[in-house]
């Protein structure tokens, strides 16, 4: 890199003694004089404006245009002050209310986003042209926004309900519908990445199922599955959006996915024996395989959800020995909640032990299962007034700081497993330490914090104490990462519009509704004085304007003061 930028200088010195941007890591002293003049432009246009008003106020007449707008507001009726206070107060009221709404809804100020989007560059904004590429400004921007990037990626929901058999029921019972169409959207990407490759010319069923996918009317995508079994009657994809969207039991969506099954093994067992043949054979048994994992995936979680829970488990296990290297479904998380279901807390500890490791992404599922492990040694017999006499023992530290650790990764989780918001379902996709993440783990998880005695009084006892340890979370972590500030955004997408989400850090109210409410409120006072006691507020009016009334330094009365003045003088000396 160095030998570019020295090969850059070079070219830039033989063009012209100007800088040339992306060439030059350095600002020659015209550009760094613009620079400053423009940071300093707003000051030096707001003192040159006062120093001429100062130059024209004998030519303007300031003075006596002052005294007589003087006279004409004392010349003004207290019915006027009512008619000004009170329009004033529902204008600021109005805008107050707007910006309340605006805040809650998008998380910033209405005003002070079109302040700094639209008044900034007039007002000589420029910070963005004076960094170059290669400074190191720059580059720290560029690494924070690719940090942030990677941190609010959307993954798929592990423990994803069933569309026709628990989100389309909720739909018929409540009128409102769990899913947002971002979250759609997404599950339609995941579908035409996993059920879908380039061989599906050759199998007129697969053509079909491709057109399905990518459907957004659900009557149509189930027609076409329809029409994709009429083709062919193994069509194993067809079997699963039908059992996914037209089922509307967990049952009847068992049975089509058991469908499903019989087909996607013999379609794949036929892929394994032709994937040497050609690049595309080999990306139909990459197609075959996703099909083939998803389908047993979603017959465990039929058979958990129906009660069969060691048949659940035993699924999984063959699943994530039969294809390792299919982690990034996180098939553990379904493991994990299968066996706190089970109290199988020691087969618990063994996947944790193998998942909770330094090198592998985390989740808010195994941070929040390895601190309830620990709560579970201490939370029977722990007190609050007992701790703070005698003082925590070894293993209730081990469980606070687990609990610490689970916070910071995911501040959302506790009010959920709490009980301090309402849960909602689960959406599709979730947000890693995202408030999405938090209803998803606390969804599923509830009952297993609820069934350890005393694990949730643990918890409210000690969960908030993580914030002290980190009084600036998105400038810097105790144990992670520093908390990402786009995790609000993502979660407004992913999650319905009914649900209020949760913001961390909590984020104060604008100044700008602080304004507003304080104006409409003190004009509103006005307008209610002003219209009982017309008199008393007419007084007051007319001394807060004597305040600032010029005095009346006229020849005549500047004249009789001095005739006064010679006068005290002449007797003075007679005497």
């Amino acid at each position: 890199m160095a030998d570019g930028g020295g090969s850059g200088e070079a070219a830039a010195a033989r063009a012209s003694p100007a800088p040339v941007p992306g060439l030059n890591p350095t600002l020659g002293w015209k550009e760094r004089l613009r620079a400053g003049l423009a940071g300093t432009g707003a000051s030096v246009w707001f003192v040159a404006g006062l120093g001429l008003l100062y130059a024209l106020r004998i030519p303007l007449r300031l003075c006596e245009n002052l005294a007589a707008v003087t006279v004409f507001l004392n010349s003004l009726t207290p019915k006027f002050y009512v008619a000004l206070t009170g329009t004033s107060s529902l204008i600021s009221g109005l805008i107050f209310v707007f910006e309340w709404w605006y805040f809650h809804k998008h998380g910033t100020s209405f005003i002070e986003q079109v302040s700094v989007s639209h008044l900034q560059p007039l007002m000589g904004g420029t910070e963005s042209s004076i960094s170059e590429p290669g400074s190191p400004s720059r580059n720290r921007e560029s690494e924070t926004s690719r940090q942030n990037l990677s941190e609010c990626k959307v993954w798929r929901n592990p423990l994803n309900l069933f569309r026709g058999a628990e989100y389309r029921r909720y739909t018929w019972v409540t009128g409102k519908e769990p899913l947002t169409y971002y979250d759609m959207n997404l599950s339609a990407q995941d579908h035409q990445t996993f059920f879908t490759c380039d061989t599906d010319f050759l199998r007129p069923s697969d053509t079909v199922m491709q057109k399905a996918w990518r459907e957004r009317n659900p009557p149509a995508r189930i027609k076409a599955a329809y029409q994709a079994l009429e083709l062919n009657n193994d069509c194993a994809t067809a079997y699963v959006l039908l059992a996914e969207e037209e089922a509307t039991t967990i049952v009847d969506a068992e049975k089509l996915f058991k469908q499903a099954l019989k087909a996607g093994e013999t379609i794949y067992r036929q892929s394994q024996q032709c994937q040497h043949q050609s690049p595309q054979h080999e990306a139909q048994l990459r197609r075959d395989t996703n099909v083939l994992v998803y389908i047993k995936r979603r017959l465990a979680m039929c058979a958990r959800k129906l009660g069969r829970i060691r048949e659940a488990v035993k699924i999984m296990r063959d699943l994530m020995k039969e294809f390792p290297p299919l982690t990034m479904l996180n098939i553990h998380e379904n493991l994990l909640e299968s066996l706190l279901e089970l109290q199988a807390y020691a087969d618990v500890q063994a996947v944790l032990a193998k998942y909770d490791d330094i090198s592998l992404p985390k989740s808010a599922a195994i941070c929040y299962t390895a601190a309830l492990l620990k709560t579970r040694t201490v939370s029977e017999k722990f007190s609050p007034e007992t701790a703070s006499r005698r003082g925590l023992s070894t293993a209730e530290i081990n469980a606070v700081e687990a609990i610490h650790r689970a916070v910071e990764f995911n501040p959302h989780v506790p009010k959920y497993l709490l009980e301090m918001k309402s849960l909602i379902l689960p959406p599709e996709h979730i947000l890693k330490r995202g408030d999405s993440e938090a209803i998803a783990y606390a969804f599923f998880h509830l009952q297993h914090w609820k069934r350890i005695e005393g694990a949730l009084n643990l918890l409210q006892c000690t969960w908030e104490g993580t914030f002290r340890m980190i009084p600036h979370p998105l400038e810097k972590g105790h144990l992670f990462y520093p908390y990402p500030s786009c995790t609000e955004m993502a979660d407004r997408e992913l999650l319905p519009t009914f649900h209020h989400v949760s913001v961390y850090p909590k984020k104060e109210l604008p100044l700008f509704i602080h304004f507003t409410a304080g104006f409409c409120s003190s004009t509103a006072m006005i307008a209610i004085l002003t219209h009982q006691f017309p008199e008393i507020m007419g007084i007051f009016a007319k001394a807060v304007l004597g305040l600032w009334r010029p005095q009346p330094w006229a020849s005549s009365g500047f004249e009789e003061n001095t005739q006064d003045l010679k006068s005290e003088d002449l007797g003075l000396s007679s005497g």
